[in-house]
C-alpha cells in the first residue's frame, strides 16, 4: 500500500523554526540583553550628575522615570533595532545555506512557500519579544528609581503620569512599523545573498544609510519616503495638538516597504534552485526582483508626498518657541509660588532671525536667535527673554536661554521646596516639517 506524502502543517513548521531560533545562544543572549540592559542603563544614568541632554528627553531623567523609555527609544531607533533585525531576520535563511540543510528541510516540510512563511513568522516573533523588552525594562527601572512624576512634552506641555504612559506605549507601537520594514529587508537580504555575510549586514547598512540621508538638508518628501523616518516622527505625539500627519504617513510608508520587501523575498525564494548545493544567492534576479522594486517604491513615494524644501520656516519656528515658552513659563510660575497665569493672559510672541541680516530665516542651523515677549496681568511693561536655537534638519531644536538671568539665566531655580531645574533655562522642541496653516 503506497503512502501519500502530506506536507507538514504551518503550525508545526512555525513551531519548529521558532525552536531552532530560540535554541541559538546568540538569540538567547539578545533576549536577556533587551530585557535587562535598558533597566540597568536607566538606573545608572538617572543617578549620574551629567545627563544625556543631547538625547530627546534625556535632560528629564532626573525629574521623572517616564523619560527613561523615551531615551531608550531614541537610541533603539538609531542603533539597537536595526542591529536586532540584522541578527535575527538577516540570518534566518542564510543559516540553512551555511549548514547545507535545505534539502533535508524540503524533504521534511515539502512546501517551499510554507517554509518561507514559517521562517518569517518565527523571526517576527523573536523580534517582537526583543522589542517588547526594551520599553518594559526601561519603564520599570525608571519609575522604580526616579519615580512616577509628570513629564514635560516637546512644546512645554506638562503630561501627567497617565498621559505620559499612554503616549509612550503609542510611540513604541509606532516604532514597530519601521522595525518591520527593516526585518523584511533582512529577509530579502538573507534570501538574496545566501551564505554571504551581506544578508546579515543589510538591515543595519540600510538603517545607517537612512540616518545619513535624514541628517542631510534634503526635501521633506525624501525624508517621508524612507521607512526609517517613523523612528523620528513619534516625537509628534508629545506636542499639543499632536503632529499626526507626518507620523501616519511615515508609518504607512514603513508598512508598504515591509510588504514590498517581504514579497520580493518570497518571489526570490520560490524561484531558487535547491538542487544546486553551491548556490550562493540569486545573482541578477536579486537586483531586478529585490532592489529595483524598492527603488521604484522610494521614487513613487517621494513624488506622492511632494513636500518641497526643508519645512523649517521662520513662522513655524516663532510659533513653536512662543508656545513652548508660554507653557514652561506657567510651570516656572507654579514652582516659584507666583500668581497663576494662563497662556491667553501671557499673549506670548517670538521674533526669530537666522544668522546675519542677509541670510534667509529658514532651514536648519545653529545660528537662530529668538526674542520672546510676554505680558503679565497688571504689569504695563512687557517681559522679554533671548534664546539661541540649534535646529537640526529633522526639525528638532534646543533653545538655550541667553538672559535675562532672572528668567533663563540659571540651571536651577530656588523654590520653597528647595532647588529645582529651571524649565526655561534650556528646552527641547520640534517643528512639523509638512506644510501647515497657523492655528488661529
Amino acid at each position: 500500500m503506497t503512502s501519500i506524502a502530506v506536507p507538514v502543517t504551518l503550525t508545526r513548521s512555525y513551531r519548529f523554526e521558532l525552536i531552532k531560533l530560540l535554541s541559538q545562544w546568540r538569540v538567547r543572549l539578545l533576549i536577556a540583553t533587551c530585557w535587562l540592559a535598558p533597566a540597568l542603563f536607566v538606573a545608572v544614568i538617572s543617578r549620574q550628575s551629567s545627563l544625556p541632554a543631547d538625547t530627546l528627553f534625556g535632560r528629564w531623567l532626573h525629574a521623572t522615570g517616564w523619560a527613561g523609555p523615551l531615551v531608550v527609544l531614541g537610541f533603539a531607533g538609531s542603533w539597537a533595532l536595526p542591529l536586532l533585525t540584522s541578527l535575527v531576520a538577516g540570518d534566518v535563511f542564510a543559516s540553512e545555506d551555511r549548514l547545507g540543510t535545505w534539502r533535508h528541510l524540503l524533504v521534511a516540510v515539502r512546501s517551499p512557500r510554507r517554509i518561507f512563511v514559517s521562517k518569517a513568522l518565527a523571526s517576527l516573533t523573536v523580534i517582537l519579544v526583543l522589542v517588547i523588552g526594551l520599553p518594559v525594562s526601561s519603564t520599570i527601572s525608571g519609575v522604580a528609581v526616579v519615580g512616577s512624576r509628570s513629564l514635560i512634552g516637546l512644546d512645554g506641555t506638562l503630561l501627567s503620569p497617565g498621559d505620559a504612559a499612554g503616549k509612550i506605549v503609542l510611540a513604541w507601537l509606532c516604532a514597530l512599523a519601521p522595525t518591520l520594514a527593516l526585518a523584511a529587508i533582512g529577509l530579502l537580504g538573507s534570501v538574496a545573498f545566501g551564505r554571504s555575510p551581506m544578508g546579515l549586514l543589510l538591515p543595519a547598512l540600510v538603517a545607517l544609510a537612512m540616518q545619513l540621508v535624514q541628517m542631510l538638508p534634503v526635501p521633506v518628501a525624501v525624508r517621508l519616503a524612507l521607512p526609517g523616518y517613523a523612528f523620528i516622527t513619534w516625537n509628534g505625539l508629545f506636542t499639543s495638538p499632536a503632529q499626526l500627519e507626518p507620523l501616519l504617513i511615515s508609518i504607512a510608508v514603513s508598512l508598504i516597504w515591509a510588504i514590498a520587501a517581504t514579497g520580493s523575498a518570497l518571489f526570490l525564494f520560490l524561484r531558487r534552485d535547491f538542487t544546486n548545493p553551491a548556490h550562493d544567492g540569486s545573482g541578477r534576479l536579486a537586483i531586478t526582483a529585490g532592489l529595483l522594486p524598492l527603488v521604484v517604491l522610494f521614487g513613487a513615494t517621494t513624488v506622492v508626498v511632494g513636500a518641497p524644501g526643508s519645512g523649517i520656516s521662520q513662522e513655524k519656528v516663532q510659533r513653536s518657541v512662543a508656545t513652548s515658552f508660554a507653557h514652561l513659563y506657567r510651570l516656572q510660575t507654579q514652582q516659584l509660588n507666583r500668581p497663576a497665569v494662563t497662556e491667553e493672559q501671557l499673549a506670548t510672541s517670538a521674533v526669530c532671525t537666522k544668522g546675519a541680516d542677509q541670510v534667509a530665516a529658514d532651514g536648519p542651523g545653529n545660528d537662530w536667535r529668538c526674542v520672546v515677549s510676554w505680558h503679565l496681568p497688571g504689569v504695563e511693561a512687557a517681559g522679554s527673554a533671548i534664546y539661541q536655537l540649534d535646529i537640526n534638519p529633522l526639525g528638532r531644536y534646543v533653545a538655550d536661554g541667553d538672559g535675562p538671568k532672572e528668567v533663563n539665566g540659571f540651571f536651577l531655580v530656588r523654590t520653597p521646596a528647595g532647588d529645582e531645574p529651571n524649565p526655561l533655562w534650556q528646552f527641547d522642541g520640534t517643528i512639523e516639517l509638512l506644510p501647515s496653516t497657523p492655528k488661529g
